[in-house]
This record gives C-alpha cells, sequence and structure tokens, in this order.
C-alpha cells in the first residue's frame, strides 16, 4: 500500500535526516520508535503529504506524490490518511461528536464510507471507551485520556487507509496507555487499513507486528 524509499530531509538549522525504507500493507501494524528529536514527527509528515519532499519518493496504492500538486496532496491526505496528532489538534469550542465528525468534513470519499453519521459517532465513542453522554460536552471539559479518544475516534471515522499517529499516548500513564491501545487496535479495520505510530516508549511494541528502531537506524 505504502512504500517510503530513499527519504531525505534536511532541516534549516543544518542537520540532516536520512530515514530508513518503509514499506507497509493493509492490516500492517508498523511502530516506529527512538529518541525525541530523531525524526519521527517529520517522517509522518512526509507520509502524509504535510511536508514537501525533498529527496527519495512515496507511494500510496502506485501514486507518487511528487505527481500531485499541493492541493492534491492536500485533498488525497483528507481521503485517504487519518492522523492522530501529538497535540492532539481538537477544536476547544466543539463538542465531542462535532470534533469526531470533522475527520470526514473535507472528504466526499471518506463520508460515503459512513451510511449514517450520528450512529458511526457513537459506534467509536462507544467502543474507544468514551460515555455517549459525553458527546454533546465541549472537549475542553475532557480529560487528556478522554481528548486522546476523542483524536482516535476523527482519524478512524469513514475508514481511511492509513491511521498515522504521533506520540498519542505520550501523556498517558501506564494503565491507560495499555486501554487506549487495545481500543484503537479492536476499532481499526485489519483486512482494510493500516497503522504507522511513532512513539518513544518501546513497551508499547507488542501491540505491532513490526518495529522500526531509530535509536538503531542512527546508532
Amino acid at each position: 500500500m505504502l512504500e517510503a524509499l530513499g527519504l531525505e530531509y534536511h532541516y534549516q538549522h543544518g542537520k540532516k535526516i536520512v530515514f530508513p525504507e518503509i514499506e507497509i500493507e493493509r492490516g500492517q501494524r508498523l511502530l516506529i520508535s527512538g529518541f525525541s528529536g530523531c525524526g519521527k514527527t517529520t517522517l509522518l509528515s512526509l507520509i502524509a503529504g504535510a511536508l514537501k519532499l525533498q529527496a527519495g519518493d512515496i507511494k500510496f496504492d502506485g501514486i507518487n506524490y511528487s505527481t500531485m500538486s499541493s492541493l492534491l496532496l492536500d485533498q488525497f491526505r483528507a481521503d485517504h490518511i487519518g492522523y492522530i496528532f501529538q497535540t492532539l489538534n481538537l477544536i476547544p469550542f466543539l463538542s465531542v461528536s462535532e470534533n469526531i465528525a470533522l475527520g470526514v468534513r473535507f472528504s466526499q470519499s471518506r463520508k460515503s464510507k459512513v451510511s449514517n453519521l450520528n450512529q458511526e459517532v457513537v459506534r467509536l465513542v462507544s467502543s474507544l471507551g468514551l460515555e455517549r453522554e459525553a458527546l454533546k460536552i465541549p472537549v475542553s471539559r475532557l480529560s487528556v485520556g478522554q481528548q486522546q479518544r476523542v483524536a482516535a475516534a476523527r482519524a478512524l471515522i469513514g475508514k481511511p487507509d492509513l491511521i498515522l499517529a504521533d506520540e498519542p499516548t505520550s501523556a498517558l500513564d501506564s494503565d491507560t496507555t495499555k486501554k487506549f491501545l487495545n481500543e484503537v487496535m479492536e476499532t481499526f479495520d485489519s483486512n482494510k487499513q493500516a497503522i504507522i505510530m511513532v512513539s518513544h516508549d518501546a513497551s508499547i511494541a507488542p501491540y505491532f507486528d513490526t518495529v522500526i528502531d531509530f535509536n538503531k537506524h542512527y546508532a
């Protein structure tokens, strides 16, 4: 489904990162672990098409990112990629249900996979361990753990082909991390979707079938 080959990124302050090759198929769960500042978030941004390629190629179902304009990449990302941001990027004054629905607002493709939006929001909320009573509450009133679940539901709604997750458990304790990961892995469709998660926490490796350790890559 996804190939990322020969990627390099040069930062303005002079640092250069050469990334390992990545190939991922539908159903695969890939963890990229490594120390802070090793380029994990940059790699996700490149795969999402949010950062311009400087070297190398990314192909998604055979489509090369280099053939698409920035506008087309933005739409491609909306249609095919669900992103769980490290900073969550939730809209604080919107309700839980409104935040989750944003996942299909800019993609007719993902929206077409949802026969009943309200029912799908309720299903995701339930499967991710949130109470239905929280649906109308502004997300600013939720705990960090609850907000993480809202961010995950927004990424999962409409069944995008690829889920990207940037340190989604960084603010969670050990028990909450396990519960959150169990819920996400049970909710994502292993027949049609793939997930790439980056984390500095190597202890979550058992939840994934493939692990790339940036610490070893840059040793």
